[in-house]
């Protein structure tokens, strides 16, 4: 089993408001906010950007998120090196961590069992 393309794009941010005023500027709208200074966004059938509020001290980074459709039946290829297996979220999926030949990571998600 392999990737389904990008399942949404995951942006840090100093100012959740400014971000998602921005956002929605360039034509994104607001699907849900959080009450911890996060919320996702949308524009129309393209990938979601969820941002999230990050401490002032805490580094910036962007990060794609690929999806694929069931975390039991996904077995990478042995050039993609596993940094983290599929772990269940909060926020009900399982999220993967892998490492590609140049040594950027990329978040891998899939559903959590009961989705």
């Amino acid at each position: 089993m392999t990737t389904e393309g990008i399942e949404t794009v995951f942006l840090d941010t100093h100012n959740w408001g400014k971000s998602a005023k921005f956002f929605q500027a360039l034509g994104y709208e607001l699907e849900f906010a959080t009450d911890h200074n996060s919320g996702q966004l949308r524009n129309g059938d393209s990938p979601p950007i969820f941002i999230a509020e990050v401490p002032e001290s805490q580094q910036l980074g962007i990060q794609l998120v690929l999806k694929v459709p069931d975390a039991d039946k996904f077995e990478p290829d042995a050039i993609v090196e596993v940094v983290s297996p599929f772990e269940e979220t909060h926020f009900g999926s399982k999220m993967m961590t892998v490492r590609d030949p140049d040594g950027r990571t990329w978040t891998l998600q899939a559903p959590a069992k009961d989705a």
